[in-house]
């Protein structure tokens, strides 16, 4: 023990002699170490009583009168210090792990700088500088590749519950069902090609349910669309891009009435294609968690096709009586927005409008995508149409709406 008691004193003498009187007193023109401006690296596991804590150091009763005889003030001032600071990036561990980088038993032993030798001769140490050779460490090049195009590619395979209208301009009926969802976007890189605005939308939807209650067939299709949008521009100012947008829709299989084999919609019955200039807004946040694109253009082009009019009734889809096509000209609106609100919730949302001054179409359209894990997310899809140019109906009158409540897989992937 007195061994122990002699090491001890010799030690915060020797460390009190050391450090000069005032080195520790404030100045303005000074500026105080602080463990709180390195990195925070994780030591040890550690509870709150273990921070706050002070350490005692017990003296035998014999000895409680010994002292070093020195002012140790600022020897206390710099432990409590230590311990607030201590304590401080604990707290800061616990709250943002993120931000922990390093692990103090995987960080490599740092490279001695001096050496201590045995000088026999005179019975004693004797301490040298160590020189090192600067370490080369050898870097692989990578060749960065340039990329004009970026892509975005998302799929999906959901169960679903779906409410459709009676009146729902494609047909179908209240099911439950499976839904497969495709989207491909292609867009030109702007970081490169900042003036130019070319962006290309692809998405297919195909949903399909058991007929139970049709006694003709097995299953039924209430969901089939097949929609490809484009937009070019060159910037104009900010912003905004003169454009010119394309849009096409129409869908691929046969549906039929619940227990009929009346037709309510087919391969290229009904199709829409519309071609329209004027200006774009586009608008991108820098954490780029909101995208907004506005597209108006004052002069566009409408053509309805309804291939199969033995079959179906053109008038269903706008169009005169017993003609394939219809052509109007007038002027669209189409606003897209994507905000990634939290991690794991993106709020999808589609606004289009066409009027030729005499009528009024439109489609809002909203996908809530509530992730549960990487593969694994549940899909909320509301559209809500107005067509002035369809049938009335007596509920509904012209507006229309398709509700679908999914849940199931999901594959992404991009090169963004």
């Amino acid at each position: 023990m007195k061994a122990f008691k002699t090491i001890f004193f010799i030690s915060l003498i020797v460390a009190t002699a050391m450090v000069p009187r005032g080195a520790l007193a404030q100045s303005p023109d000074s500026i105080q170490a602080s463990t709180l401006l390195i990195p925070l690296i994780f030591e040890r596991q550690q509870s709150p009583d273990s921070l706050l804590a002070m350490p005692q150091l017990t003296m035998p009763a014999g000895d409680a009168d010994l002292s070093l005889g020195v002012d140790n003030a600022w020897l206390k001032a710099a432990q409590a210090q230590r311990r607030r600071e201590n304590a401080l990036r604990y707290g800061a561990m616990m709250l943002n792990p993120e931000l922990v980088r390093y692990n103090l038993a995987t960080l490599p032993e740092p490279p001695a700088e001096y050496a201590v030798g045995a000088d026999l001769e005179k019975s004693r140490l004797v301490i040298t500088p160590v020189e090192t050779e600067p370490v080369v460490v050898e870097v692989e090049t990578v060749e960065l590749k340039q990329r004009n195009w970026l892509h975005t590619f998302n799929s999906s395979l959901h169960f679903t519950q779906a409410y459709v209208s009676d009146n729902w301009y494609q047909g179908g009926e209240n099911n439950i069902n499976v839904l497969g969802d495709v989207l491909w976007e292609c867009n030109l890189n702007q970081v490169l090609h900042p003036k130019w605005l070319f962006n290309n939308t692809l998405q297919y939807k195909l949903g399909v349910m058991t007929a139970h209650n049709d006694s003709l067939r097995n299953y039924a299709i209430n969901e089939d669309n097949f929609q490809f949008s484009s937009q070019l521009g060159y910037k104009a100012v900010k912003n905004w891009y003169y454009s010119a947008t394309l849009l096409f829709k129409t869908q691929f299989f046969n549906n039929y009435k619940s227990n009929t084999n009346t037709m309510t919609a087919s391969f290229l019955s009904p199709a829409e294609l519309n071609v329209g200039l004027g200006m774009t807004y586009n608008y991108k946040d820098k954490y780029e968690t909101k995208t907004f694109t506005l597209s108006i253009a004052p002069l566009s082009y409408n053509l309805k096709i309804c291939r199969d009019i033995d079959r179906l009734d053109p008038t269903a889809f706008g169009i005169d009586p017993g003609h394939h096509t219809k052509h109007s000209f007038g002027s669209n609106l189409e606003a897209k927005l994507n905000w990634k609100i939290r991690n794991n919730i993106i709020w999808t949302s589609r606004l289009y409008a066409f009027t030729n001054y005499e009528y009024v179409q439109g489609d809002w359209e909203n996908t809530f995508d509530f992730s549960i894990t990487r593969h694994l997310n549940t899909k909320l899809y509301v559209h809500l149409r107005y067509d002035k140019s369809s049938p009335w109906h007596a509920d509904w009158k012209y507006w229309q709406l398709k509700e679908i409540l999914s849940f199931g897989l999901t594959y992404r992937f991009s090169t963004n």
